[in-house]
């Protein structure tokens, strides 16, 4: 079953095994605490992940950084809701 969302977190532990700071490996590790509640092996998370994600979106994207920002955040807390709901 595919969860909404799910591409996103694959992609950001598969980054993190891999030891980058990626977009999807930012996005994980601010959501790593509740991930791995529902059973996801997530690696050790990145520090300060919530504003190294909004730099990062802001340098690549501008003063578009905000809305960005809140729909990958809206994506992971769906994913979250959605992994608690199925296990």
């Amino acid at each position: 079953m595919k969860l909404p969302g799910q591409e996103l977190v694959e992609a950001g532990v598969e980054d993190l095994r891999r030891g980058e700071e990626t977009i999807e490996a930012l996005l994980v590790s601010i959501g790593a605490s509740r991930l791995r509640a529902v059973g996801i092996d997530v690696p050790v998370p990145l520090a300060s992940a919530e504003i190294r994600l909004y730099e990062a979106l802001q340098q690549e994207h501008g003063d578009d950084a905000h809305g960005r920002y809140n729909a990958l955040v809206r994506r992971l807390v769906s994913f979250e809701r959605a992994a608690e709901c199925a296990s």
